[in-house]
């Protein structure tokens, strides 16, 4: 039996805002497991939100980019020792040059990224010499790039430089992507990546353990109302159709126009640039994750 101290149940807290005496019992019957237990206090209809535990991470920013024509990008992390130098116009736009890297070269891993042309040397020598310039020790935490055929990708990076993502659009005609309806509609799809942090861009993509993990969780919560068995299945059934409509992308509502999906207004532009456009999917990077 794993031990229960009082700092782990101030944690379980903290992240569910449930009562100390529950979060208590929950980690008992989960055996210490703070994950488990948060599912625990989830099934008993006790937690109210789920925080994502707090962790020490370095200082440092995330960069988006996307190239001219919107057929390639990357995200990349690049971390610092202090706050002060990870709002640096030096540093970010440093971490910019690196996110481009990524886009052009597509390296395997922070070897071959290491390994790419860079300035007067590559990448590693020009990392190098911007520690000893700024005076802190600096690291490519990861990167992903990104890349579409057909359609366009649109980035978004939050103010702080802590969040961003890059969206792609499925179309057939390149000339939708100077479109101004889809120029709009992609900007604001990309934020709403940031801001609603979907599980997935269409419900197909999302899981399946996670659509397990929840279904386990509402059947869990239905059964608790002592209901028939069939009764207690569309229960959770109605549930889990709740979590598709808050965690998938195509089917949240829009956070700059309250009453439409993103699907819905994919199908205005649709409309609006003469052409078939698709939200297929995403990358979201958020600093330190």
């Amino acid at each position: 039996m794993a031990q229960i101290t009082a700092a782990l149940v101030k944690q379980l807290r903290e992240m569910t805002d449930s009562p100390m005496m529950e979060c208590k019992k929950a980690l008992v019957e989960a055996d210490g497991d703070i994950e488990k237990a948060v599912d625990v206090l989830r099934k008993m209809g006790v937690a109210k939100a789920v925080k994502r535990a707090g962790r020490d991470t370095n200082e440092g920013t995330i960069a988006a980019y996307v190239s001219e024509d919107g057929k390639t990008g990357a995200l990349l992390e690049l971390t610092c020792e202090t706050d002060f130098v990870g709002t640096n116009p030096k540093f970010t736009g440093f971490a910019m040059e690196l996110a481009k890297a990524v886009a052009e070269n597509d390296p395997a891993d922070e070897a071959a990224l290491k390994a790419c042309a860079m300035g007067e040397g590559t990448v590693e020598s020009e990392l190098t010499e911007m520690i000893h310039v700024i005076g802190e020790n600096m690291k490519v935490a990861r990167f992903q790039r990104v890349a579409v055929e057909s359609g366009a990708l649109a980035a978004y990076v939050h103010h702080n430089g802590k969040l961003a993502d890059i969206v792609t659009f499925d179309f057939a005609n390149d000339a939708t992507k100077d479109n101004a309806d889809f120029a709009g509609f992609a900007h604001d799809v990309a934020m709403q990546v940031a801001a609603a942090a979907p599980v997935a861009a269409k419900r197909e993509d999302v899981p399946a353990d996670v659509i397990e993990h929840e279904k386990s969780i509402y059947m869990a919560q239905a059964a608790e109302s002592g209901k028939p068995e069939a009764i207690q299945e569309r229960m959770a059934t109605g549930k889990l159709e709740k979590f598709f409509k808050e965690n998938v992308l195509t089917e949240q509502e829009s956070i700059k126009e309250s009453g439409s999906t993103i699907n819905e207004l994919a199908a205005k532009v649709s409309k609006a640039a003469g052409d078939e456009v698709k939200v297929v999917s995403f990358v979201r990077y958020s600093f330190g994750e």
